[in-house]
């Protein structure tokens, strides 16, 4: 995008704050992303030091680079940290946490593309004009309010914090595998 704007030597500039991600699918400039893939466990199904790896907030969280390897230590520890059983879903469960991320939807307007709600995740694919975090939040209050209205979450049960989110600029392997 140029902006027209006087400048000594007579050239246009582009703005300060644009960042663009270039959409290889169709070769087109994108100054946001289409949607954001948003991936969230169930609280202790996932932790530090299990074989199938995993990522922390401070030495294995940079793309590209390998998770956090196995550490029957770290594992232990984790363990006996939690508050409570890990929290499993059943198909009951499933289906009120699909409605009430769908219900956050409808009522902030956000576009909805994909939903699947496991035993110990939930995958979302969604477009909406602000931070993916915040969506994630409102997806997890939603749930949990809704759960605990059911009488399907005990009240002493926490919230995960194993969560993921990654920014779509175009066709992605993602979508099918939703």
């Amino acid at each position: 995008m140029i902006v027209s704007e006087a400048r000594p030597s007579g050239t246009a500039t582009k703005p300060h704050n644009t960042v663009a991600k270039t959409d290889y699918i169709d070769l087109q400039t994108r100054t946001q992303p289409l949607g954001f893939l948003i991936t969230f466990r169930c609280y202790g199904t996932w932790l530090h030091g299990e074989k199938r790896g995993s990522v922390d907030r401070r030495n294995y969280n940079r793309y590209g680079t390998p998770d956090m390897p196995a550490n029957e230590k770290i594992l232990k520890e984790e363990e006996l940290e939690l508050r409570h059983r890990p929290v499993r879903l059943t198909k009951r469960q499933r289906v009120i946490v699909r409605a009430a991320i769908e219900q956050v939807c409808e009522q902030r307007r956000y576009c909805l593309y994909a939903l699947n709600v496991r035993t110990n995740h939930v995958h979302a694919v969604v477009n909406a004009s602000l931070k993916p975090e915040r969506i994630m939040n409102g997806f997890k209050s939603y749930a949990t309010r809704r759960l605990r209205e059911a009488e399907l979450l005990a009240p002493d049960v926490s919230r995960g914090h194993d969560t993921a989110v990654r920014h779509i600029y175009g066709p992605t392997k993602s979508f099918a595998a939703l």
